[in-house]
């Protein structure tokens, strides 16, 4: 064992480091990611121009930018939603880009 870990240390603790900071990394995403986004349940008689409106103190795109953000991010055809179908809204007051909302389709 000893003779492992001489040869071996720097790749050990090179390996071991990596880990960590992989895991630290992840926790740190994974919460702030939440803090923009919100999963609501769609009631009855609402559109997505009805809940951009609800919530436009809680985002700063204009309505039109917000129908094409949900409809991209929940995979919506047309306008059309139902009640009881949960869909995810931008609710963080950051302008979101383009690039953005590029990558945060494949989460």
């Amino acid at each position: 064992m000893k003779k492992i870990w001489t040869k071996y240390s720097f790749s050990i603790i090179l390996i071991g480091l990596s880990c960590l900071l992989a895991f630290i990394l992840s926790i740190d995403f994974s919460s702030t990611a939440n803090d923009h986004y919100k999963k609501i349940t769609v009631s009855e008689g609402d559109s997505l121009w009805k809940i951009s409106k609800e919530y436009s103190n809680e985002h700063s795109l204009t309505n039109k930018e917000f129908v094409n953000w949900v409809k991209l991010h929940n995979k919506i055809e047309d306008e059309h939603i139902y009640p009881g179908e949960e869909i995810v809204i931008p609710v963080n007051k950051k302008t979101f880009s383009t690039t953005e909302l590029a990558s945060a389709a494949e989460e």
